[in-house]
């Protein structure tokens, strides 16, 4: 694109330029120049998009934001082709069955030098065919893309424009943080831009050096203890209770101990809060779907901050042939941030829980609501019936149980929240919308998803965490539903038995 000034190309309201779930004002920012769009990606992202594609949908005669989608880049250059046909399906479908298809495409390349010997203009010119192979995805849909930059080393390229006045052959500078009209907009709205998507990951990555050994001899020991128990049946609503009584307790032991200012060191002081035996007990028992489907209900409120850490830390304490089990913990760090309006965080941690289980039906159910704007609250709702439910079940079955000899069984209060969230999205989205939440296969895995934007004008549906009965109120990186089959469907159950634990894909 030459004529960077046209501002019906670029720009956009502040509903549709801020990311749906921080959208306050109807003032509008428009976005004149590659420099202002280089500018704008992490806060219409939420973060510093590293190693990604990211498609932006434009509509109207002014060019406003839609729908976004994010890809790892992947590394075997031969996948560039179907991946671009594929993601540019995927953006353009997405767009059309929320209501309209793109009238063009901005598109972005971030990746930062992985070499010393390679400089960040040697990235960009690496990454020259997979732009252009995007560009010819799009165009073959009948969508322009208005404009490719890459982002690379703290400088910006165009691949579409090529007067050297405006953008030299060196590349362009980023513009210092915080100094840009859409930094001050962000600042104005309580936008917060959360570092890296790097950063963000590795929050949920598995420990290494001494204390992941500890953490998988702790690990053999509690599957030694709790998988007869779990398999036998007898005594599997007891492993319930002391898996959520112990979660309560070192839930209780984080709340009181609030996290340092610096994320490091708050991850770092919240593992010294966690013993790798009640890691591994909490870990192990949270494979049952019924408790964590009751450990879900601490989504709101002031327990919300403190077990999105709990969820978080137990996601870091899955090492070796236990990775696959933080599937469960991952998921419900994402579920809570969802629940309390935080989408990046909640993208990330689902996008991590589908990288350990791609075939986590509830995860898959999860990242799929996230991207499409639905409202938390009816599964909320959902959570806040359950446990009351539970509690009036336990106090009238609780004399008959005694006669008994035995416990009064509760499991058949429970509603399964893969049911709730599979009805609420037929609901709010019928119709086939498989296309838009397959992955986006092929050898290196690559997967993504179209999520919504505000449009302009006016707002999606946002939670309001209203009081209930707990408080107030590949290298390819996958940002959308994994598995080839999608979320749709009923739960596939398998169960690994064996002294490295026990699993349910649910």
């Amino acid at each position: 694109m030459t004529q960077h000034n046209e501002s019906a190309r670029t720009s956009a309201s502040s509903a549709a330029s801020t990311p749906a779930w921080e959208s306050r004002t109807e003032t509008q920012i428009t976005l004149r120049s590659p420099a202002e769009l280089a500018d704008a990606l992490p806060y219409l992202m939420g973060f510093h998009p590293t190693d990604s594609v990211v498609m932006l949908a434009l509509h109207g005669e002014r060019g406003r934001f839609g729908g976004r989608l994010r890809l790892g880049i992947p590394d075997n250059e031969e996948e560039w082709s179907d991946v671009s046909d594929q993601l540019a399906e995927t953006l353009v479908a997405g767009c059309g069955k929320r209501g309209s298809r793109p009238d063009g495409i901005v598109l972005f390349l971030c990746q930062d030098p992985a070499k010393e010997e390679e400089s960040a203009r040697q990235v960009m010119e690496r990454l020259r065919p997979l732009a252009q192979s995007l560009r010819l995805a799009c165009g073959g849909l009948d969508v322009p893309v208005y404009e490719a930059l890459c982002i690379s080393g703290g400088r910006f390229w165009s691949y579409c424009c090529p007067d050297e006045r405006c953008c030299p052959p060196e590349g362009t500078p980023l513009a210092v943080p915080g100094t840009s009209v859409m930094a001050a907009a962000a600042a104005y709205a309580g936008i917060q831009v959360r570092g890296t998507l790097r950063e963000m990951e590795s929050r949920y990555a598995p420990l290494t050096g001494r204390r992941a050994e500890e953490q998988e001899s702790a690990l053999d020991a509690a599957a030694a203890d709790l998988i007869p128990r779990i398999l036998r049946g007898t005594d599997c609503e007891t492993v319930r209770h002391e898996t959520l009584d112990l979660a309560r307790l070192v839930m209780e032991r984080f709340h009181d101990a609030p996290p340092a200012a610096s994320l490091p060191e708050a991850d770092a002081r919240d593992d010294d809060l966690l013993a790798s035996d009640e890691a591994a007990a909490i870990v192990l028992g949270l494979q049952d779907r019924t408790t964590r489907d009751r450990a879900a209900e601490w989504m709101e409120g002031p327990q919300a901050p403190a077990a999105l850490r709990v969820w978080r830390a137990l996601a870091r304490r899955c090492v070796g042939p236990y990775v696959e089990h933080a599937a469960a913990p991952l998921t419900l760090a994402g579920w809570v941030a969802w629940s309390t309006g935080d989408h990046p965080e909640a993208r990330v941690a689902l996008s991590r829980a589908l990288s350990a289980d791609p075939e986590y039906l509830f995860a898959q159910l999860l990242h799929r609501a996230c991207n499409d704007g639905m409202d938390p609250e009816l599964l909320r709702r959902c959570l806040r019936r359950e446990r009351a439910d539970r509690v009036v079940n336990h106090r009238t079955a609780g004399a008959g149980a005694d006669q008994a000899g035995a416990s009064a069984p509760t499991a058949s209060a429970d509603t399964p929240e893969n049911d709730v969230l599979e009805a609420a999205m037929e609901a709010e989205a019928p119709g086939d919308t498989q296309a838009t939440d397959n992955a986006v296969t092929g050898r290196a895995t690559a997967q993504a998803t179209v999520e919504a934007a505000t449009p302009a004008g006016g707002s999606r549906r946002r939670g309001t965490s209203p009081a209930g009965p707990g408080g107030a109120n590949g290298k390819s990186r996958p940002d959308g539903a994994a598995g080839a089959n999608g979320p749709a469907g009923k739960a596939r159950t398998r169960r690994r038995a064996g002294h490295r634990g026990v699993r349910g894909r649910q």
